[in-house]
C-alpha cells in the first residue's frame, strides 16, 4: 500500500484496540520548513493505551518518562515500513522499573501491540 495509507492503516488499527492517537506528525516536513532539507517520508504516531499506562505508572512513575508508545512509518527504497518498540520492555532495561514487577505490565502491552501488528 502507499505510504498516506499505511498512516491510515496504523492510526485505524490502533483505534480500533483501545489506543488512543494522540499526534500524528510528518517528521520529513519538519525537516524541509525547519531544515530546508528534503528527507524521504517518515511520520511517528504517538499512542496511548490508558490501561497499560496505570499499569505501567502503578509499577513506578518513571515508566512515564518513555511515554506514549509510538509507531514509525517511513519510505525507504520505494517500500513502505513500519515500526514499534514497546516502552515497557524498555523501562526495566534502563532502570526505570524492576523487572519484576514490570513483568505483567510488559505481558499485557504485548498482547495488545500484537493484535495490532496482526491486522498490519
Amino acid at each position: 500500500m502507499d505510504f498516506e495509507e499505511a498512516v491510515k492503516l496504523v492510526e485505524n488499527t490502533c483505534r480500533e484496540n483501545n489506543f488512543g492517537v494522540l499526534l500524528t506528525k510528518s517528521i520529513d516536513t519538519i525537516f524541509k520548513e525547519k531544515l530546508g532539507v528534503d528527507y524521504p517520508k517518515y511520520t511517528i504516531i504517538l499512542v496511548c493505551n490508558p490501561k497499560f499506562a496505570k499499569g505501567a505508572l502503578d509499577v513506578s512513575e518513571n515508566t512515564g518518562l518513555l511515554f506514549p508508545c509510538s509507531f514509525a512509518v517511513y519510505e525507504k527504497e520505494g517500500k513502505v515500513f513500519v515500526g514499534h518498540v514497546s516502552i515497557m520492555k524498555i523501562a526495566p532495561e534502563v532502570g526505570l522499573a524492576p523487572l519484576e514487577e514490570m513483568k505483567p505490565v510488559i505481558d499485557m502491552t504485548g498482547k495488545g501491540v500484537r493484535a495490532i501488528w496482526d491486522k498490519l
